[in-house]
Parts: C-alpha cells; structure tokens; sequence
C-alpha cells in the first residue's frame, strides 16, 4: 500500500521485530499471530486452514485482532475502538506493534493518494485504538506516543 510498494511480508516482520526487538516479548504465540495477523484479513486463508497449521492459541489471536472486511469501513474502525479494552494482552500487543508500524509507514512512505488530512485523520483514529490498549505494555505505549508526538510537532 506504501508508495515505495513495498513487499508486503515487510509489514508482519515489522510488527514481530517491534514486539520482540523494542518491546521484550518473546511469547511464541504473541510472535505468530503478529506474523499472521492480517492473513485471514487479507488473503484467502480461512482461520480453519491456519488452525491447522499454526495451531488454535495462534489463531485465536489472530482472530481478535481481524476486521470483518463485510462490514462498511467506517464501522470496522469504531469496532477497533470499541473492542480494544476487551482483547486478550497478546491481541493487545499484536494491535500497539500494528499502530507503531502504522505510524511508522505512513511518516516514511505513505500510500500515493492520502493527503495530509487523510493522515491527521488516521493518527487521530490509531491515538483512540491505542487509548484501548494502554496497560499493557509502557515500552511500547512510549514508542506509539513519540510518533504521535513527533508527527504533531511537524505541524499536522
């Protein structure tokens, strides 16, 4: 989605690197579902076929942290915000490293056709998501905070 279209594989990388490298967690369960935490999202994977492979623990988290891509997006992010509070620690943390990788892509290379407001606008709505999770990890948190804060001392 990025402008320098790059692999998409970068992105669950990231968020396990943020996890394990920034963060301390070193969980096997937290690790995979951040690897595989857009697959049944994004591809054609049912959570059966990851089940049976990867195992229920995994794919349990993975599917906390699954949007219902039926349903009309600007639902899919007030149910984000909604369901944050009540996600298990490990999807807690799956979603932070997402919002930190988020922030991180859009400020180094944003997808071509989002304008500045489209960006003040996700900041805006990953700050609301983030609000959900805070607790469970303080490491974490600062790092998300320091993007937002970096991104508004820019001037958005």
């Amino acid at each position: 989605k990025d402008a320098d279209a790059s692999p998409y594989i970068n992105h669950p990388i990231a968020l396990a690197n943020v996890l394990h490298h920034e963060g301390g967690v070193d969980d096997v369960v937290t690790l995979c579902a951040a690897l595989l935490h857009d697959t049944v999202e994004d591809t054609d994977t049912s959570p059966q076929e990851l089940a049976e492979v990867f195992g229920s623990d995994i794919v349990d988290v993975v599917l906390e942290v699954t949007d219902d891509k039926s349903r009309p997006k600007a639902e899919r992010k007030r149910l984000q915000i909604e369901h944050a509070p009540s996600v298990s620690m490990q999807a807690k943390l799956v979603k932070l490293a997402d919002k930190i990788c988020n922030l991180r892509d859009i400020d180094a290379s944003p997808p071509a056709d989002w304008t500045e407001a489209r960006k003040v606008e996700y900041y805006a709505w990953a700050r609301q998501v983030v609000e959900g999770l805070r607790g469970v990890h303080p490491v974490l948190e600062r790092v998300f905070d320091g993007l937002c804060d970096a991104y508004g001392r820019r001037g958005a």
